[in-house]
This record gives structure tokens, C-alpha cells and sequence, in this order.
């Protein structure tokens, strides 16, 4: 199915979040008759809020055409999938009423791909209080600050560890001062401590700049004392708001970014026009010769009309992961067997991306680069 929208426009988003939401692939319809009467349900929690719904819209994208490929191989054992998708909007209340919808439905064995963090954090925390026994697999939980218990399976490197590549980089050339510019108040209360915690480790001489409304004047109001290398921690569109108002600025500036954002589109919004920007990624580059990111633009381009993005490549491995350890279960795919299975999987390779929990319980191999240049192109 190709849906032709303009990749910036509210159309757009709206329709790919209402076209994944609640979808059956038709791979497995076509397969009824030969698939047991009961599907394998995996659902998949994303936060359609608007501080969310770049990151998830991304996600679900990847998931949605892992799963259809599955499915076009005969799903689970034999068993298509449904892979059923519950919006939220960030809130404690919302996701509690889309894991109260899970808790009563035994044909729905693991929760798969939270996104985007905040309410993968909200998933962890409320798996724990009420003690639902799910495995909650590949979330986009990015806050290292977030403890996790025996139900979740993180796979993807942490903002912690994001920033901890990045800096080295810089570090690597004799810079010692950095800013960090937070989005948003809750962006500043959600990741201050793993911003602080990093840069102390390395070092660093750190400016904090939280954005009290408008980020474009922010921009234009730094000083020739604000450090000239400044970490962004918010997504997309708040990032293109921010390079607008740096345009002013005649000291240059380097931002360096974090997984959420997106620097096809900053491109597409007309942002960093005179500011390069620097992204980490937790997952590889979406050129990458890996047998994962191979099978994932041959899906994307069969079933989607998007360009590849390192977003939607983290959807595909985080469904892709969790196939993986549905497939190697002997006997009945009941909710407990799934969790102990995951229980007791050390490591996994996922089309050569590697997992491996550390003993926090969590996996982050992967910490790449990407570059907006000035010119447009984005470099590895």
C-alpha cells in the first residue's frame, strides 16, 4: 500500500498513525486458510501526542512492514500475526487503559516497540506497580535514568550512552565546553541527569540552556560566551525552530543531536541552513551492508512510500528482534512462556545487529553518526 502524502503535512501523519493502527497485515489474511483459527497477537504501544508523533509515526512505519513481512512468510510458526497498535497520548491514564485492554486477552503474548520514551517509561513503571506478567520487548526507551525489572527487554543504546559517543568525539579534538539545550521543561526534567551525569564522567565543562517557550529566540539571544559546540536534546521540528533562530547568530555554531531526531526532514523543514548538525543513531546507518538493514529497505520499499530513516530502521529491528525469540519456542506461544523465553535469552543477533544485556538489563551496541552539512547532504 502506497500512500503519496507530502512527508511534512498533518495529512500525512494522521493518515500512516490511522493506516498502522489497529491493521492486520493482509499477508496474513490471505493465509487464513491455511493458518490455525486464532492469530498471534503483538501489540505495539505509540504516543501519537504532538512531542511524540514524529518519533512514533517513524517506529510504527518499521514495525508495521517487519510484521507484513513476516506474515508473508507464514508468520509465527506457522501462525499469522496480528499486530495490533494502541495510540496513546503520553499521559499515566492513557497507557493505562491500553495495558488494561492487554491484560484480559491471552492471544496477545508479548508487547512489542513502545514509542517513543516517555511512554515507554510509563510502560516500564506501570508493568511493575500492577505486576502484569508481558514481555515488553525493544521499546524506544531512551532515558538511562529509568530502571528496569525482569519484564523489559531494552535492546537500543540509551541517551546516556548517545551522549557519551558524542562528546568522546568531540573530546577527541580538544573540545572542553559544551551546552546543552533542552527542548522543552519536560525535556529538561526528564533528561538534565543523564546530560549532567555524562559530561561529568568525561570531564566536560557544561552550560545548560532550558527553552522557556519560543526556541527560535533562544537561538538568537546566545552570548559569545555560550560554547560554541551545543548538545539538543528534543526532536525534530523543535530542532528546525532552534537552527532559525542560530541563523541570527554570527558566531558559528555545531549542534550535535540526539536519536529522536530526524535529519532528512530538518532538511525537508527548511532547517540548519547555516548550522551543521551531528545525530547520533542506535542503530546502524541505513546503508549499512547488514543483512537487517538489507531486508529492511527492500520491505520499506515494497510496502511504503518513505525513505529509509534510522527511526523507522529501529521499528523494523525492534519487531525483527522479537520475532526472532517467538520463532525458537518449543511448545504452546502462551504470555508466561514468552516472558520466560526472553527471561532467559542472553544474546540475540538480529540480522547482524547484536544484543546482549548488560546487568542493568540493558542492550546498546549500537551508537553511530550521521551529518547535515551545510550543502544539504547527510553523511555518515
Amino acid at each position: 500500500m502506497n500512500l503519496r502524502v507530502h512527508p511534512l503535512s498533518p495529512r500525512r501523519r494522521a493518515l500512516l498513525l490511522s493506516a498502522a493502527a489497529g491493521a492486520v497485515a493482509p499477508a496474513a489474511l490471505a493465509q487464513s486458510s491455511r493458518a490455525p483459527a486464532r492469530p498471534l497477537k503483538v501489540a505495539q504501544i505509540h504516543d501519537a501526542s504532538a512531542a511524540q508523533q514524529d518519533v512514533s509515526k517513524d517506529f510504527l512505519i518499521g514495525s508495521r512492514a517487519a510484521w507484513q513481512a513476516i506474515n508473508a512468510r507464514g508468520g509465527v510458526r506457522g501462525r499469522p500475526v496480528t499486530h495490533l497498535n494502541l495510540e496513546v497520548d503520553g499521559s499515566e491514564a492513557s497507557v493505562r487503559r491500553a495495558l488494561d485492554s492487554l491484560r484480559d486477552d491471552p492471544a496477545c503474548v508479548v508487547l512489542s516497540g513502545t514509542a517513543g520514551d516517555p511512554a515507554a517509561a510509563e510502560v516500564v513503571r506501570q508493568l511493575e506497580r500492577e505486576n502484569l506478567p508481558i514481555a515488553h520487548v525493544a521499546p524506544w526507551l531512551q532515558n538511562s535514568s529509568i530502571e528496569v525489572d525482569e519484564r523489559t527487554f531494552p535492546i537500543f543504546a540509551a541517551r546516556q550512552e548517545q551522549i557519551g559517543h558524542a562528546l568522546k568525539s568531540l573530546m577527541a579534538v580538544g573540545i572542553r565546553d559544551v551546552g546543552a539545550v533542552y527542548a522543552s521543561e519536560a525535556d529538561h526534567r526528564l533528561y538534565r541527569e543523564d546530560v549532567e551525569r555524562t559530561a561529568a564522567a568525561l570531564q566536560l565543562r557544561l552550560q545548560g540552556f532550558p527553552a522557556h517557550g519560543d526556541l527560535a529566540r533562544l537561538g538568537q539571544r546566545l552570548t559569545p560566551g555560550t560554547p560554541a559546540i551545543l548538545l539538543f536534546v528534543g526532536g525534530t521540528p523543535e530542532l528546525v525552530q532552534f537552527t532559525r533562530g542560530l541563523e541570527k547568530q554570527q558566531r558559528q555554531r555545531y549542534l550535535v543531536a540526539l536519536a529522536d531526531v530526524n535529519l532528512q526532514t530538518v532538511m525537508q523543514m527548511g532547517g540548519a541552513r547555516s548550522t551543521p548538525v551531528i545525530a547520533t543513531q542506535a542503530v546502524p546507518m541505513v546503508t549499512a551492508s547488514l543483512p537487517v538493514v538489507r531486508a529492511y529497505r527492500e520491505t520499506l520499499a515494497r510496502l511504503f512510500d518513505e525513505p529509509p530513516a534510522a527511526l523507522s530502521l529501529a521499528g523494523f529491528i525492534a519487531a525483527r528482534s522479537t520475532y526472532e525469540v517467538l520463532a525458537e519456542i518449543e511448545g504452546p506461544l502462551t504470555r508466561p512462556g514468552v516472558l520466560a523465553a526472553f527471561q532467559r535469552r542472553g544474546a540475540l543477533d538480529v540480522g547482524g545487529f547484536r544484543v546482549s544485556f548488560d546487568p542493568r538489563r540493558r542492550s546498546g551496541g549500537y551508537v553511530t553518526q550521521s551529518m547535515l552539512t551545510q550543502d544539504g547532504r547527510v553523511v555518515g
